[in-house]
């Protein structure tokens, strides 16, 4: 082997070196990133578990709601009534 061939293969030895620490340096970054991604996700199923043990009581506390607008449109109604009609 020539001097100037044993010079090229150092070279492509040296590329190569560059591009595995550089891959490798991608793969931190990608796992770091995935890491914070699964954080992210994790915090967003705990909200949407919050979210959905609360939805039963909002349900009853609408229907209380409900039935108090309907209980007090219907005393208007019969005041009303009771008022012009009899």
């Amino acid at each position: 082997m020539s001097f100037k061939q044993a010079k090229e293969l150092v070279e492509r030895m040296e590329f190569s070196e560059i591009a595995l620490k550089n891959a490798t340096k991608v793969l931190d970054d990608s796992y770091k990133t995935f890491g914070k991604a699964s954080e992210n996700f994790d915090k967003t199923l705990n909200k949407q578990e919050e979210i959905l043990e609360k939805l039963p009581q909002l349900d009853k506390k609408m229907s209380y709601m409900f039935l108090a607008v309907a209980i007090n449109i219907g005393f208007i109604l019969g005041l009303l009534i009771g008022k012009y009609i009899l």
